[in-house]
């Protein structure tokens, strides 16, 4: 066993460098990003059928209801501003939905910064890293998350079907990002996919010693 998990870190870390060494730079870095965004969370109690079924329906009333005060922000700032102000009443919009499902789960929210691995949304790929992140937390919180960029609104799809506008999202992460940051993380391009291979490679990495 010891040998297999050797031989894989060998792999991998030539494989990383391999990656290193093959002209892909970026002026731009995760913190970079992550300064300009704020991510939108909705944790399950658990991966059984019934409570993923449960979390997109408290994410679809909460989405229902904060969209429209959101979808106008021009700032990072004023969209913290707003999803403080309106806390209390998500809580409550989860709760209810909670309740009128059937069940009796707790409801926990918060506004803070987080770690996240990679992830991807339609057409775009975060990098694993610190990212300020508004978090729904149902009951125990151990299941599969869904989750979206708040701003910029990029939440505001057809939820019901799960589709993403590769146009609207482009549109929306370049009116707050320069071209380097947009770049870093346009998972479109060629040579972008090779940097998010190496991203989920270090992230291996980093699991495997952790």
């Amino acid at each position: 066993m010891k040998k297999f998990i050797l031989t894989s870190v060998a792999i991998i870390i030539i494989i990383s460098i391999a990656l290193n060494t093959n002209n892909i730079s970026s002026k731009a870095s995760q913190s970079d990003v992550a300064g300009k965004l704020i991510r939108f969370h909705v944790i399950a109690n658990s991966d059984d059928k019934v409570d993923q079924e449960l979390k997109l329906k408290v994410r679809d009333s909460v989405l229902e209801y904060i969209s429209p005060k959101l979808i106008d922000s021009k700032s990072i700032e004023e969209s913290r501003k707003i999803i403080n102000n309106e806390d209390k009443n998500i809580k409550k919009i989860a709760e209810m939905i909670i309740n009128k499902n059937g069940f009796n789960y707790s409801v926990a929210t918060t506004l803070s910064t987080e770690y996240f691995p990679v992830k991807t949304y339609g057409n775009i790929t975060l990098p694993q890293g610190k990212y300020e992140a508004y978090r729904i937390l149902i009951g125990s919180g151990s299941g599969q998350n869904w989750w979206c960029v708040m701003f910029p609104p990029l939440c505001f799809v057809d939820i019901t079907k799960g589709d993403v506008s590769f146009q609207k999202t482009e549109s929306e992460m370049k009116s707050i990002l320069s071209e380097d940051e947009y770049e870093l993380i346009d998972n479109t391009k060629k040579d972008n996919k090779k940097i998010i291979v190496k991203f989920k490679i270090i992230e291996f990495f980093n699991e495997l010693f952790s």
